[in-house]
This record gives C-alpha cells, sequence and structure tokens, in this order.
C-alpha cells in the first residue's frame, strides 16, 4: 500500500482511494513544506470542487469529484507564482465485488473481543520497532508484551471453536506513546498498523483468514481522539482541527448534558471539548475538514481491510451533529454495515437516546444515525445480581427483570451489544471468586436474551483480573500464547480441569446458539422471578426455548402452570448443555445456583 511521494511531499491522505463510491467527492490531504503556495490541477479530465488552505501553509486540502471514473492512476500538478512545479501520482483502486452490499455483524453473531498485546505473540521479530518508542517488556504488567496479528491468525480455530463468529480487537493502528502504548487508543498515525502488530498487509490477511472460516473482522475506532504523539500533533492542519482551551481542560465526563435541556453551557463546552486525558488530544468533528479526514479514513479501512463492522470507542464524547454525520456518511456508503457504539451510560433512556431513530432523541431532534448501542445497563446488573441471594422486590434477579422492562425504550433491542464484562471492567470471574456457577448463569442470559453477545477474551478458561490493582491486571496474557507458557489454553490438552470445565460449557453453550434464530431475532416473554428465580421464553413460529435461572441458594421446584401462554402443548423441554429431557407438564426442579436451556418439543 505504499506510496511513492515526490520529494516536496511528505504525506497523502487517504494514500489512495476507491473508483464508484456513492460519495464521489474525494478530499485528499497534501502535506509537505509551504505546499499551500502551489496552485493545483489534476488529469483525466476530473474536476476540482474545492481547494482548501488554512493558517498552517504546509497543507493543501484539495477536493475532486470522482463521479462516472473508473479505475486508474491520477497525475496531480503543482505550480508556484515562480513557475517551479512538480507532480504526485495518485490512484484510484477497482472496489471489491459488491463491497457496498457488504453483511455485517448481527444478533446470529457471537463477537470475541481481544486485546492483541495480550492475547498471542505469534511473531518474535516485532516485539520491538525501531519505528516506535516503548520497547518489549513482559515483565512491565503494563508494558508492550509482544501479542500480534499473526498471534490472532494462528489461534482463529480456537476462536471458532468457542462459537464465536466475530472478532472485536482493540485498536490496532500505531500508537506511539512512551508507555502504556499496549492499548493502542492513543494513536499516531491512523493509516497504518502499529509495527509492533505487524503491517497493513497483516490485518489485510487476518481480515481474508476469517472470512475463509465464515468469521467478521470488527476494528475498534476511535473518533473522539487520537494520541499525543500522532504526527499532525507537532504541526496542526489548523488550530481548529482539535479542541483547545487557554488551559488544559479534561472533559467532566457527563455525558448526561447533551440531553439535559436544563444544562450550563460550560458544563457542555467542557464535556463536549475537554480532553479525555492529557495524553489523548480531543478532536473536533465540528471541523468540516477534520471530520471529512476522519469519515474518509474509517471507509478507506473499510475498503481495504475487507472490514464486516465497527465499535466505535466514546462515541459520545463527540460533537453530536459531526458524530452522527460521520455514522451517517459511512453508512450510506454500505447499507448492511453495523456500527456499535460505546455509550457507557447506567440509564435506559440515556442508552436509548443514542441509538437511531430513537424515540427518546426525536423529541429533541437529534438523530445519532448509530445502529447498534452497548447495554451497559444490564453489564451493571449483572455484575451485582449473582451475588444477591435475596430475590426481594428489587434485588436479585428482579433487577434482570426490571432491565428488560424498559426494553420499549430502544427502537432496535436485536441490535444491542450484551456483555457481562469488558476490557475497561472488573472481571466477571474476579467478581465473582471463580465460581463457575454464577458463570454459567450469566453466560446462558446473554446467549439467550435479544442482542448481539459479546465474551471478552480468558472469561473462558475462568481468567480473573482486578480493576482495583490497574489495567493491566484485567488484561492479562492469555495462557499459551507465548513461546515457554508452562499453561497453553488454547489446546484441549494444555487445559487445567477448572480451565476445561469453564471452555467445554461456553463452547457447547454459542456453537448451540449459532443455529438457533429464534433466540437470534424471535420474541421473547418474561416472568416476574419468584423465589430469586427468572424464567423467559425465546419463540418464533417454528421453535420456543425456555430458560430458567434459579439465582437462590435452594433447590426449587416451579410450578409450569404459571407459564401455560408459553408452553401451550409442549410436553418436554431439552437440556441443551446437559441434553437431559424435563417433563414440563406440571413442574420442573432446578439446582441451587444453575440455569436450565430447555428446547420446548
Amino acid at each position: 500500500m505504499s506510496l511513492t511521494l515526490n520529494a516536496q511531499i511528505d504525506r497523502v491522505e487517504p494514500p489512495f482511494w476507491y473508483a464508484g463510491m456513492k460519495n464521489s467527492e474525494l478530499q485528499i490531504m497534501f502535506y509537505g513544506k509551504n505546499i499551500a503556495e502551489y496552485q493545483v490541477t489534476v488529469s483525466n479530465a476530473i474536476k476540482i470542487t474545492n481547494v482548501k488552505r488554512t493558517e498552517n501553509p504546509n497543507y493543501i486540502f484539495v477536493t475532486i469529484d470522482t463521479k462516472k471514473v473508473s479505475a486508474t492512476d491520477l497525475i496531480f500538478t503543482f505550480k508556484n507564482n515562480n513557475k517551479e512545479s512538480f507532480t504526485q501520482k495518485y490512484t484510484l483502486k477497482k472496489r471489491r465485488d459488491n463491497s457496498a452490499q457488504r453483511k455485517s455483524y448481527d444478533a446470529s453473531d457471537m463477537m470475541y473481543l481481544l486485546m492483541p498485546d495480550r492475547f498471542a505473540n505469534g511473531n518474535r521479530n516485532n516485539d520491538s520497532e525501531d519505528a516506535t518508542t516503548e520497547k518489549f517488556n513482559r515483565e512491565l504488567p503494563g508494558g508492550r508484551h509482544g501479542g500480534d496479528i499473526e498471534g490472532i491468525i494462528k489461534n482463529l480455530g480456537y476462536i471458532s471453536s468457542l462459537g464465536a463468529t466475530t472478532i472485536w480487537s482493540t485498536p490496532l493502528c500505531e500508537d506511539n506513546d512512551a508507555a502504556f502504548s499496549y492499548h493502542t487508543y492513543g494513536q499516531s498515525d491512523v493509516y497504518k498498523i502499529d509495527p509492533r502488530y505487524g503491517t497493513n498487509e497483516d490485518y489485510v490477511r487476518l481480515s481474508s483468514e476469517m472470512h475463509k472460516k465464515n468469521m467478521k473482522l470488527v476494528m475498534d475506532y476511535v473518533t473522539n481522539h487520537w494520541g499525543i504523539e500522532h504526527w499532525m500533533m507537532k504541526d496542526l492542519p489548523t488550530r481548529e482541527w482539535i479542541n483547545q482551551f487557554d488551559k488544559y481542560t479534561q472533559t467532566n465526563h457527563k455525558r448526561t448534558v447533551i440531553n439535559d435541556t436544563h444544562a450550563s453551557k460550560i458544563d457542555t463546552e467542557t464535556c463536549l471539548n475537554g480532553w479525555f486525558a492529557p495524553s489523548m488530544p480531543d478532536l473536533n468533528l465540528s471541523n468540516p475538514l477534520a471530520l471529512k479526514y476522519l469519515i474518509q479514513n474509517a471507509i478507506w479501512w473499510i475498503e481495504y481491510a475487507d472490514l464486516d463492522g465497527f465499535r466505535v470507542d466514546t462515541f459520545n464524547y463527540s460533537d453530536p451533529k459531526g458524530i452522527a454525520k460521520w455514522t451517517k456518511s459511512v453508512t450510506d456508503e454500505y447499507p448492511n454495515f453495523n456500527i456499535v457504539g460505546e455509550v457507557w451510560m447506567q440509564s435506559q433512556a440515556q442508552i436509548s437516546y443514542w441509538q437511531k431513530h430513537s424515540p427518546i432523541s426525536k423529541i429533541q431532534d437529534y438523530n445519532s444515525n448509530l445502529p447498534s448501542v452497548m447495554d451497559f445497563p444490564l453489564f451493571e446488573a449483572t455484575s451485582k445480581v449473582f451475588n444477591e441471594d435475596d430475590g426481594s422486590w428489587d434485588k436479585g434477579m428482579i433487577k434482570l427483570y426490571d432491565n428488560f422492562t424498559n426494553d420499549f425504550l430502544y427502537p432496535n433491542t436485536n441490535n444491542m451489544l450484551v456483555f457481562v464484562e469488558n476490557h475497561d471492567t472488573n472481571r466477571f470471574n474476579q467478581t465473582y471468586g471463580n465460581d463457575i456457577r454464577k458463570y454459567k448463569m450469566a453466560m446462558a442470559l446473554i446467549a439467550t436474551v435479544r442482542g448481539i453477545p459479546q465474551l471478552y477474551y480468558g472469561s473462558e478458561i475462568g481468567m480473573t483480573g482486578d480493576k482495583g490493582k490497574g489495567d493491566a491486571d484485567i488484561r492479562q496474557d492469555f495462557p499459551g500464547g507465548w513461546e515457554g507458557d508452562e499453561n497453553n489454553a488454547f489446546i484441549k490438552e494444555g487445559r487445567t480441569p477448572g480451565q476445561s470445565d469453564y471452555f467445554d460449557y461456553t463452547s457447547k453453550l454459542f456453537n448451540w446458539r449459532k443455529t438457533k434464530s429464534v433466540v437470534h431475532f424471535g420474541k421473547m416473554t418474561h416472568y416476574i422471578p419468584e423465589n430469586n428465580v427468572y424464567v423467559y421464553f425465546r419463540y418464533n413460529t417454528n421453535e420456543s426455548v425456555m430458560v430458567l435461572i434459579n439465582n437462590s441458594n435452594e433447590t426449587h421446584t416451579i410450578n409450569t402452570h404459571r407459564f401455560k401462554e408459553n408452553i401451550k402443548d409442549f410436553k418436554i423441554g431439552k437440556d441443551v448443555i446437559s441434553e437431559l429431557t424435563f417433563d414440563i407438564t406440571n413442574e420442573i426442579i432446578i439446582e441451587p445456583k444453575s440455569v436450565l436451556i430447555l428446547e420446548l418439543k
């Protein structure tokens, strides 16, 4: 993907583009010393529709119309008043067949979240790189540990064996921070894979290898901020490219001010324009040049790497109008492309506000255009309920029931990401003291309720981690991902008995789910929990599944007559894990801290 640059040009972004895009307008950024002094023309009878110069003479933004232009090489000619001139070749490439109609992830998928630096080291030769500051140091909990793209590729079979159909990897673009760069959310070049993970070509190969296995690749995209070491921070295109105050100002993180009718202007400005951290400059999506740059960068990666979806970090930290335009621009090009946004709020109404066509945001004449949202209220509930043995009124399983009673607020409950943990939270198995019974209840829940289930790497083998000890503790290395690891949990014979118990349950559950459209898109009826036992049904015209979760410390006999409207004429239920059959015509006995997932016959 390398671009041969003229001596007067240091960078061209996007480095190339694609013919036949729905939006034929392409903004090309040329960067070089005093390049704004030059006049620009282009070959092939291409129309230049706009040339934008800023207060920085080292940038020029040239917009061309590519409508009805086939894949070809263009020649840009730059001339100044001294009659000095030079040329720069620029390529429009052919798109993949049916690229615009690519299928994305949905509720039929299970998403596996991994952090590449902590998953598997497939290529030891890239552990440290001359081009990046931080070097390999596996002894440092928050250091670079050497996991990479090759490690993911080598373990695709393992991920698939779990029943996962989709991989969400935390960001892979270059992060050149001097320390703690392993998380890669402080990106320094958004057109380049971090060399410690591999190359751009390696990322394309990951996508290709996944598609051979009918798996989908989701890129973690960051619209709100870059890293302080991003190359532009040393020479900004314009002061308005990032949000700046007279002195460093951190966001107040109070995202409620965006839709709060009583919010003060200063609180709103601090919320939207303050930086996430001193090392993360806040991108200004209200600036048309910056917004267009991010739109095109996202589309470029979709085309180049043949991506299947996005997860957007800190979605509601960006300018609301700008992020809505960004999202719509992407989905206009790819109507089936799914994007899930991180909106870390505890209220269902607040979460709903950010999903596309929300009845909540419609009140304020706002539409985020975001297809999917992360279900943080459900996460908050699952982080508490399995330790609550008292299920009276608002405790225990009532919290789960109450969560789903608010589904009427969402425009599309099937397109919500459901999870019990991720790379920013306490490890689920840490919270619950490695009680596999509670893990089984939680996994059964996210596997059978509406939405897209997401599993965090290592949970399936019982990995723990205490966020109170720092982020590195919840992002530990996967055992077996490094040569010389004593324990290799990637292979059956390498797992401990405890790891096997977790893995076998997870694998059987999610491989069963793979083919069950009834839990992908079926309807749901649930019943008010009694004695800390939650019962609900997923059903369609052909199938019905009954789920019973007993969160109490006692064995309970469940009278099934209460569920007659869903049981109807079914006589037996077969548990998908134990494969035992139950007579459901009268009563069902369920053990303490256990779950039954019954296919009704």
